[in-house]
């Protein structure tokens, strides 16, 4: 039976939609990455010996850069506050189909932490693994100077991928997608790609491993239906790497220095 034009156009509109959110956020991104990482395997020194810089400084002046990471953080999360005015329900729960009810603080947070030391270790043999086969950049997680500031950004940093990743890729585009009569390792496969894909500046090695993560987080999203586990989890990780990055480059440098 073929659709209806009511129906063909309220499916446009849902992928207009869809467009619209990804070119504002984690589309763009992948767009990006996937030009960087032509660029970098273009150049004619190896992966290995390429710097991808997470967070820099904006400024010379320590007054304005911590009012340029501030906007930007800020500003990074418009498009998490589009999704959740896309997708309010008029009746509690409002973010019920972002999979976000804020009903079970504890066990969420406790998943969440579970889910960082599960995943972190691993993540970091990947990195380590791709640095030594050479498809991986050596990544800097922060390269801001020292100051007051310097910490509560790294970790509002964190933050921001945390809530924008698992609040666009998983909670948003999984009730779309659905919407859309996608099925459920139709929407897992696609997003865990995507999730690879805007990791690709970090080099090969970071794809694979952030396509695995994708697909264990929509696994899980598709049998609980709850994204702030996942959210806590990525934070924790994140905050983990960019805090503690300075630390490791001390204790470590022959693993995470710059290849000379």
């Amino acid at each position: 039976m073929s659709s209806t034009p009511a129906l063909d156009q309220s499916r446009g509109r849902l992928w207009s939609e869809i467009s619209i959110v990804l070119a504002l956020s984690l589309g763009a991104s992948a767009i990006y990455s996937i030009v960087s990482i032509t660029n970098r395997l273009t150049r004619t020194e190896s992966l290995s010996q390429q710097t991808a810089t997470l967070n820099s400084s904006l400024s010379t002046r320590p007054t304005f850069d911590l009012i340029y990471q501030l906007l930007g953080i800020t500003f990074d999360l418009a498009p998490v506050a589009l999704v959740a005015f896309l997708l309010w329900n008029t009746t509690k729960p409002r973010l019920s189909r972002l999979g976000i009810d804020f009903t079970r603080p504890v066990r969420d947070g406790l998943t969440g932490v579970a889910l960082a030391l599960a995943i972190g270790i691993p993540g970091i043999a990947v990195y380590l693994g791709g640095r030594a086969l050479g498809v991986t950049v050596n990544v800097v997680p922060a390269a801001l100077d020292q100051f007051w500031w310097t910490v509560p950004v790294l970790l509002l940093s964190a933050l921001r991928a945390g809530i924008t990743e698992e609040v666009i890729v998983i909670g948003y585009l999984y009730a779309r997608l659905g919407d859309l009569g996608w099925g459920r390792w139709q929407i897992i496969i696609s997003t865990a790609i995507l999730r690879g894909t805007y990791h690709l500046y970090q080099g090969i090695g970071a794809f694979i491993g952030n396509v695995a993560m994708g697909l264990l987080f929509g696994w899980l999203y598709t049998r609980y239906r709850r994204v702030l586990p996942l959210v806590i989890a990525h934070t924790l990780i994140d905050a983990a790497i960019f805090v503690g990055y300075g630390w490791a480059l001390g204790a470590f440098p022959a693993l995470l220095g710059t290849t000379e």
